[in-house]
């Protein structure tokens, strides 16, 4: 039965990867596929370890960010259902270069990475998924990099925001976010410092673009935040 329920959860939130399987290669995903349950802000995995899993967030909301200058955080990528990571630095022959950590109460589940690569010659069809899947996140973090150097800091927050809503969507009402980020969070994935991020935030608010009650923030101006994002 546990059999079962856990090769449900795989064909359902792993189908992406699963159509190019064939059914050996099933079993072997099956047979070596894990859950993991982790706490807000608990940490998946750490910059410097050794990568051993091909990881894939099922539930909740995750983050992968670096440590920089004087300790500061810089997210580099939020991470949503379904979506892989953690498996760069495996195929680079290299420890992890930032860290992984949850953002909610997540699901998150794992393969070896031997497993992976064993699955990569076997099949030509899964080398092509994660070649596509690399140069797609190479492409957003290029973009990201000139994003974060170029724009302005109204720009730079309101891209930040713009992630969000992309990658979480709204709360049932429609325009509540169904993130719920510290403003620091804030700050460091947008690139600037905690007070500019809050003053910035206030003029969001003031410009009719936004309504914030704590850390819960309402985008009231979809178009408008994202014509500042655009052109920041």
């Amino acid at each position: 039965m546990i059999k079962r329920a856990l090769e449900k959860v795989i064909s359902e939130d792993l189908s992406e990867i699963w159509t190019i399987l064939s059914s050996d290669e099933k079993r072997m995903i099956t047979d070596n596929f894990s859950l993991h349950h982790f706490k807000k802000n608990q940490i998946i995995y750490a910059e410097r370890e050794q990568p051993e899993f091909l990881w894939c967030l099922l539930k909740g909301k995750a983050k992968l960010y670096k440590d920089g200058v004087g300790g500061r955080q810089q997210i580099l990528r939020l991470i949503s259902p379904v979506q892989y990571f953690g498996y760069r630095a495996y195929f680079a022959d290299e420890p992890y270069v930032h860290t992984a950590s949850s953002m909610e109460q997540s699901v998150v589940g794992a393969i070896p990475m031997s497993v992976v690569k064993e699955l990569i010659d076997r099949n030509r069809d899964v080398a092509w998924f994660f070649i596509h899947e690399l140069s797609r996140n190479l492409g957003s973090a290029d973009t990201r990099t000139v994003n974060l150097t170029q724009k302005h800091i109204r720009g730079r927050l309101a891209e930040a925001l713009v992630v969000m809503i992309d990658h979480y969507g709204f709360e049932p009402d429609g325009v509540t976010l169904r993130v719920y980020m510290s403003r620091e969070d804030l700050a460091n994935l947008s690139n600037m410092t905690t007070s500019n991020a809050i003053r910035t935030l206030t003029t969001f608010v003031n410009e009719k673009m936004i309504v914030v009650d704590g850390r819960q923030i309402k985008v009231t101006n979809e178009a408008a935040l994202r014509k500042v994002s655009k052109f920041g």
